[in-house]
């Protein structure tokens, strides 16, 4: 590891914005079990993985389901989601993403993904954005689910990069909770009332100033 610097971002809300796409797969698989699922009850699923988002889906319908059950109807409601973000193009990348990571590098910032997205290649191929990440650590290549750091320090161990000179963009609170586990700063993007844990909340990085980046240097 070296004294150098990194920002590792999520994916889902931070970099684009799926987390429409994955409620509306949620909810057709719901319905097709026989019950809703709310916009609500959805927000509980933000930032762990699909098989854990699938047993808090099953709660909520009060279903009992049998591993193979499980395995089959986590495999539809991906494929449900996959289907709504094959539509996506480079204009869907958030508002002031692009900039501010290309500003990131011209200062020799390492830039890496943590997300708990089996997809989050796919994502990154289909919006223009696989170049611009160091490193990507998805889905496919941790254990544990965010609140566990595993993600966030894979990522650090893959940029060569300590804990401690990590910045990590989060939106949802079991991210921030991952981000602090691992011993990193983190900014939080959207509603304070949700990441007040974070060091630094703000709404987006449309119009992000130097002086907020200051803020979060490590």
């Amino acid at each position: 590891m070296n004294n150098g610097q990194a920002y590792l971002f999520d994916l889902d809300g931070v970099i684009v914005d799926t987390a429409r796409f994955h409620y509306l797969a949620w909810k057709r698989l719901a319905n097709q079990l026989g019950f809703e699922f709310t916009e609500k009850q959805n927000e509980a699923l933000k930032g762990i993985s699909r098989m854990d988002s699938l047993e808090i889906v099953l709660k909520a319908g009060q279903l009992t389901l049998s591993p193979e059950e499980k395995l089959k109807y986590a495999s539809e409601k991906n494929a449900y989601y996959l289907e709504l973000c094959s539509r996506m193009t480079p204009d869907d990348v958030l508002p002031g993403v692009l900039d501010f990571i290309n500003k990131a590098r011209n200062k020799g910032i390492k830039i890496g993904l943590g997300s708990a997205s089996k997809n989050a290649r796919t994502i990154l191929d289909s919006i223009d954005m696989t170049r611009h990440f160091d490193t990507i650590v998805d889905g496919n290549r941790v254990k544990n689910s965010k609140p566990d750091p595993e993600v966030f320090l894979l990522g650090a161990q893959d940029l060569g990069i300590a804990p401690a000179g990590c910045v990590v963009f989060e939106d949802a609170a079991a991210g921030i909770e991952a981000a602090k586990r691992a011993g990193m700063k983190t900014v939080g993007i959207g509603d304070p009332a949700i990441l007040g844990a974070a060091d630094l909340v703000i709404p987006g990085f449309a119009g992000l100033k130097s002086v907020d980046l200051i803020k979060i240097q490590p």
